[in-house]
């Protein structure tokens, strides 16, 4: 028993410097299934992160939106639904002798939020160092949006 050492299976058998012939095919199975099968769909790097607050007063929307300017940036509040669009196109021109590179990027993403009994005239909102940070007042309780209509 006192010749017993423990080892696992990346070590080399017995000290002599090489491993198994199994052990690549081993690694190979191991990184294979340690992957993800669809990384595109569960690693997105284009969608915003959100953040919503709620106060009894006011709703408070912060996105993240790194890199883009104000100017592709559009807002929509429409049937108690806060839509926020980003689109932006990248081109890429480089020159040298024997040399032409170009290379084009198109970038679009939204998020839709409802976000009910709002002050849709009251809405502000602010783009500074990456944060948009869209201020949502809410209507006074009891107080129904819509209006009468005159009958003639």
């Amino acid at each position: 028993m006192s010749n017993l050492t423990p080892s696992n299976r990346n070590s080399s058998p017995a000290g002599r410097g090489f491993g198994s012939p199994w052990d690549d095919l081993d690694s190979m199975f191991e990184k294979f299934f340690n992957r993800s099968f669809l990384p595109s769909l569960f690693d997105r790097k284009d969608t915003m992160k959100v953040d919503i607050k709620e106060t009894d007063k006011e709703y408070i929307v912060e996105a993240e939106i790194p890199g883009v300017s104000k100017e592709n940036i559009k807002l929509e509040l429409s049937d108690d639904m806060l839509t926020i669009h980003v689109q932006r196109d990248e081109q890429t021109e480089e020159e040298r002798v024997n040399y032409i590179r170009k290379e084009r990027k198109t970038f679009s993403t939204s998020r839709s939020f409802y976000v009910e009994n709002v002050k849709h005239e009251d809405v502000t909102a602010k783009y500074e160092n990456g944060i948009l940070t869209v201020v949502l007042p809410k209507r006074e309780k009891g107080v129904k949006k819509g209006k009468y209509i005159d009958i003639h």
